[in-house]
């Protein structure tokens, strides 16, 4: 297998400009077979996946004559997957790809060692895998692994795929990798590949998304179905909770390894994590934020003169928002496009800039304006503190928020970068308080009950068998996570 390692300066810190007050989605993963220069259109798919995933990415391909062949690089997919040079060393009509924020192993200071897709040599071929989500039982594997010779190359969860995968004594790939994700605990959705498979597998609960495409000449496996638009590709459908698919150049064999349970998709990608023109469970995830927004509207009515969104991701929100009140709608802030990589050397005052760097206030619009500004989540609460301060400086007369999502108490351990409970706001703080520390006139989320209606639960949640995973907002886990009780963490007491 030929492996480009190199890569370009390391990733632009992001933090010090204010994302670190955003939860980060884990990954995106992305594959095709059956169409001359597959890799090209995985790039193309993991650049419509790139919400999914700054910090680095990978592609690994296929070619009868050449072998596998991978690469991985830190930043952006248009940096780094774009140039001749680099995509001729990526031949053949089979390839997966992969971009990465990372939830598990090493955080911050990324290694080259923990970019994926993983490969790995068995004795009936190689196989390369790409996973979104993350793997509860992870810490638990890995010591089983190594005490039993396992030698692993990162500190990623997702490596223990390949090692029990290794370990089986299953006659084929398809079946190893059956036997290995029984062993597995938490969330997961994998795309893989083998010389001639593209694979691609859902926990049993469903909790991260995966869709099956068509081309002309082949298939797709995406994340989302927006990254299906960027190429071409037909959607197809969903690839469903525990089922794995298997594609050969012969179609699509289905199949169901895992014992059922009842579906629990993360709610928070019709909040925040999917691109709005994607397809969620047959529901338009743009519609869902607007329903959201008028959700909102309904439970938290105030009397303002601009509903002002926090762009880009509280635009739907606020739309909704606007039209189920009746309040006009207007760009309060305007988002610097460009604010990819910086050419200015991030000093200690440029850090101190913060938001202001990525966001301007529109002063003529807001002055002497009563402005309900709606974004999706408080996480920690420092960015919606200086978005305040800068509306209040641009001369607003009153600042309120609302909020798309319910308070943000409990930590996600299936695949999103999630602070600790105890910086989490909502964890140690009110409504009312939150409202106080933050500085604002008022402060409401949306309820949990009106979430699951805007999704499209007209009873709103059912607190027996809930629909979804929405373990951030209600500590209720779906999955428990074995590694994190084991370093301390303590699950909500039952009610």
């Amino acid at each position: 297998m030929t492996d480009d390692l190199s890569w370009p300066s390391h990733p632009f810190d992001f933090a010090a400009y204010g994302d670190d007050d955003k939860l980060k989605e884990e990954c995106g993963v992305f594959g095709v077979l059956g169409t001359l220069d597959a890799a090209n259109f995985v790039a193309l798919g993991l650049h419509a996946l790139q919400h999914r995933g700054q910090e680095a990415g990978g592609i690994v391909s296929y070619d009868a004559e050449q072998g596998f062949n991978s690469a991985r690089r830190f930043g952006y997919v248009r940096d780094n997957f774009t140039s001749q040079s680099i995509m001729e060393t990526l031949p053949g009509s089979l390839a997966i790809g992969h971009v990465r924020y990372s939830t598990a192993g090493s955080k911050g200071q990324t290694a080259i060692r923990d970019v994926q897709p993983f490969f790995g040599e068995f004795a009936m071929g190689g196989a390369a895998i790409a996973h979104n989500g993350n793997i509860t039982n992870a810490d638990a594997l890995r010591r089983e692994l190594i005490e039993r010779g396992s030698i692993f190359q990162s500190s990623s969860d997702s490596e223990c795929i390949i090692h029990l995968m290794a370990r089986s004594l299953q006659r084929n790939i398809p079946e190893r990798m059956e036997d290995a994700l029984r062993r597995v605990e938490g969330a997961f959705s994998v795309v893989a590949m083998t010389r001639t498979k593209l694979i691609g597998v859902r926990d049993a609960l469903g909790v991260r998304p995966l869709v099956l495409g068509k081309l002309d000449t082949g298939y797709v496996l995406s994340s989302e179905t927006c990254a299906l638009d960027i190429i071409g590709a037909e959607f197809v459908r969903e690839i469903e909770p525990g089922e794995m698919v298997v594609i050969t150049d012969k179609g699509v064999d289905s199949r169901f390894p895992f014992r059922p349970k009842k579906s629990r998709f993360c709610i928070f990608e019709h909040v925040y994590f999917s691109r709005p023109d994607s397809i969620l469970g047959g529901r338009s995830v743009y519609e869902t934020r607007e329903n959201i927004g008028r959700e909102l509207a309904k439970e938290a009515p105030i009397d303002a003169d601009l509903v002002c969104p926090v762009p880009d991701s509280g635009t739907p929100a606020a739309i909704g928002f606007s039209l189920q009140s009746g309040i006009p709608y207007a760009m309060g802030i305007i988002r610097n496009q460009y604010m990819g990589r910086t050419f200015i050397e991030p000093t200690e005052s440029i850090r101190n800039m913060g938001v202001r760097l990525k966001l301007n206030v529109n002063r003529a619009l807001i002055k002497g304006k009563r402005v309900i500004l709606v974004d999706d989540s408080v996480v920690r609460g420092t960015t919606s503190r200086k978005i305040k301060e800068m509306i209040l400086d641009a001369g607003a007369a009153e600042v309120h928020f609302r909020i798309a999502s319910p308070p943000t108490a409990w930590p996600c351990f299936y695949g999103v970068d999630t602070p600790q409970r105890e910086k989490l706001l909502a964890a140690t703080m009110s409504e009312e308080e939150m409202r106080d520390h933050l500085g604002v006139d008022s402060l409401k989320f949306i309820s949990l009950d009106g979430l699951y209606r805007a999704v499209g639960e007209a009873k709103g949640r059912n607190a027996k068998q809930p629909q979804y995973c929405d373990a951030c907002f209600s500590g209720e886990y779906p999955v428990e996570p074995a590694d994190m009780i084991e370093k301390g963490f303590e699950m909500k007491a039952a009610e």
